[in-house]
């Protein structure tokens, strides 16, 4: 089919103004957030305002065998939704409703373009919280954070976005639409399709709508940040206030070259001569809350923190965690290059993953910033590269190369949130070898038998290779 031709069929669904073909509006949607992918030009980006909409351009697709790339706000981390080889681009930004909010049974109903900052406030006006927050909340959308399982600075206490969602609305292959899940808080009827399709990064079929959990907003809460001259004694204290049975609401590190550059662009007092920072928040009673910063406090001195300071005002609290938030945009801002990764460890083993990553640093001579969710052992090693120096690819290589090995060795995953794409794909067999592979594959060919939906992602094809 000629891009004319597809064109037209296109805008016979949509309407002109909501198909895009013109080279300027397509290179907006050739990379997303992810540094260091190589961007493609798509065919055609789509617009789409209803779920018939897409089941009607699906169908097209499956017909003609031409690819398709759902893509939300494109804040992901792993290239999942660069249009590897050209294609048709579904933006799902203009299905942003909130269809309801439902006090009694305590979910949301939501479209997959709805921007989860929106969610989450206006759950909050009804009292209650959608609890997955992940760094781009801001702008990123419920569908992507659905496809990739986004955590976020929550995580330690409340889990990640798949321990929310409760049904989804999908539109397969075929361009069948499908409902699996729902409102029910017991439900084990069939497959757990559902969660099939939470993390699958588009791959198996294409959510358009979500019914997910909310919660209470907790009475109280206290913020407060612990000061440490050694990153060990950072790790040693973390895993001593999981073991004391306190779960904190949020328990974050940042390491001195974080703590540096945050610094540098926001002037949000942090401590430049530490090594780390833990910022952590309890929630919950206000007595349980009292006794928990408290305790958390003790175990900080306990375990060689230099001070402690609290967060005892809401701009103090906002100002705190609007630091962390810079983490990543202060260190993008120090090198002409930033590979963000998110391996992540079981709790026990955050201080022997930032040796590791430290070692790593040295051993290439590339500096590497780390942060993240030590809370859940979801660390952020930050690579700050320099392309323009000889050898810097194959050294960049190498070292993240090394900092998967580190940790899947201590028991830990390629990925904690930021999904596979085409970032990660050539790693999937460290992780899950031949057998484990094998068995996705069944899965993919299964619901996508003429691999269309989201191709060159997740799964690498038989042999590694990457299409």
């Amino acid at each position: 089919m000629t891009v004319e031709l597809l064109k037209e069929r296109l805008e016979a669904i949509l309407g002109a103004e909501n198909v895009l073909t013109e080279y300027e509006d397509l290179v907006c949607y050739s990379f997303d957030a992810t540094m260091n992918v190589d961007a493609y030009i798509p065919l055609a980006v789509v617009l789409p305002e209803t779920t018939e909409q897409i089941a009607e351009i699906v169908k097209i697709a499956a017909e003609e065998k031409i690819p398709l790339f759902p893509r939300g706000a494109g804040t992901n981390l792993s290239g999942g939704t660069v249009p590897v080889g050209g294609g048709i681009v579904i933006s799902m930004c203009r299905m942003n409703k909130i269809i309801e909010i439902d006090e009694d049974n305590l979910t949301a109903t939501v479209q997959a373009g709805v921007v989860i900052e929106d969610l989450i406030n206006e759950a909050k006006k009804h009292g209650l919280l959608y609890a997955p927050d992940p760094g781009t909340v801001h702008c990123a959308t419920m569908g992507g954070s659905i496809a990739e399982c986004a955590g976020g600075l929550r995580g330690v206490k409340y889990g990640v976005t798949r321990d929310y969602v409760m049904g989804v609305e999908v539109v397969s292959a075929d361009g069948d639409v499908s409902r699996f899940g729902g409102k029910t808080v017991k439900n084990v009827t069939g497959y757990s399709m559902t969660q099939l399709f939470v993390a699958s990064e588009g791959t198996l079929g294409i959510i358009t709508e979500a019914t997910v959990r909310l919660i209470p907003l907790p009475e109280s809460r206290r913020s407060m940040m612990a000061v440490f001259m050694d990153l060990e004694s950072a790790g040693k204290a973390i895993s001593a206030i999981i073991r004391s049975h306190i779960i904190p609401a949020t328990l974050e590190i940042m390491d001195n070259a974080t703590i540096r550059c945050v610094e540098e662009t926001t002037g949000a007092g942090l401590p430049v001569d530490a090594e780390a920072v833990l910022l952590i928040e309890v929630d919950g009673f206000e007595g349980e809350v009292v006794r928990d910063a408290e305790r958390i406090v003790d175990i900080c001195k306990e375990f060689g923190a230099e001070r402690t300071e609290r967060a005892d005002t809401d701009t103090e609290r906002d100002s705190l965690w609007a630091a962390r938030r810079a983490a990543l945009p202060s260190l993008i801002k120090r090198a002409s290059s930033t590979i963000l990764e998110d391996a992540t460890v079981p709790r026990s083993a955050v201080s022997e993953m930032l040796r590791a990553v430290s070692a790593i640093s040295e051993k290439y001579g590339i500096p590497i910033g780390t942060f993240g969710h030590a809370g859940d052992g979801n660390l952020h090693p930050t690579i700050l590269a320099d392309f323009s120096r000889d050898g810097e690819s194959e050294k960049v290589e190498a070292a993240i190369k090394d900092i998967f090995a580190a940790a899947l060795s201590l028991g830990g995953t390629l990925s904690g949130e930021h999904g596979i794409g085409v970032a990660k794909i050539n790693y999937m067999k460290d992780e899950f070898g031949d057998s484990g592979l094998r068995l996705m594959r069944k899965i993919k060919k299964a619901l996508d038998p003429d691999n269309i939906l989201n191709p060159g992602k997740l799964i690498p094809f038989d042999g590694g290779d990457v299409i």
